[in-house]
């Protein structure tokens, strides 16, 4: 997703009234023409609902905003091999997140979730509680590998569903 469609996602899901298009269209930097191109693309794609002459968010946009918020450099999970052995790799979003845990070593993936670490971050940084407790089941069933993977991204899907976003 462009961050010109995430601008006006955020906006739309910020308004607390209707807004005229000539000003959202300037709120955004965006000509007219511009905005109700980038908001029929964001309809099509299931983010955005027409409402008779208007538009409103739709669960997958609010999903799409979720997914992409940022914490804070210091709030990011970093991921580790062990011990003192960071791979330099950080999630700074439940985006980022998803896609760093298709790509790291499963044998960080288990470090992390077989000490918490996973649900810990999700539910006190991302404020996910939801989530944070997909993860600690995940952890009971004792996974490894790559079916290990399968299942925190089956999580993170089921809860946001990022792979249809991504």
């Amino acid at each position: 997703m462009k961050d010109t469609q995430l601008k006006i996602l955020k906006t739309m899901n910020e308004a607390t009234c209707r807004i005229d298009f000539t000003t959202f269209s300037h709120n955004l930097n965006l000509t007219p023409n511009e905005t109700i191109v980038e908001m029929q693309q964001l309809a099509q794609e299931g983010f955005l609902h027409k409402v008779g002459a208007g538009y409103s968010i739709t669960e997958k946009g609010k999903n799409a905003l979720k997914i992409t918020a940022a914490v804070l450099e210091e709030k990011a999970f970093r991921f580790f091999l062990t011990v003192d052995k960071p791979l330099g790799f950080s999630a700074h979003s439940i985006e980022e997140f998803y896609r760093l845990i298709k790509q790291v070593v499963s044998d960080s993936l288990g470090f992390h979730v077989y000490r918490g670490d996973f649900e810990n971050w999700l539910r006190d940084v991302v404020h996910d509680e939801a989530l944070a407790g997909e993860v600690e089941k995940i952890r009971a069933y004792d996974l490894e590998g790559e079916e290990l993977r399968k299942a925190l991204l089956k999580a993170v899907d089921d809860r946001y569903g990022v792979g249809e976003l991504l």
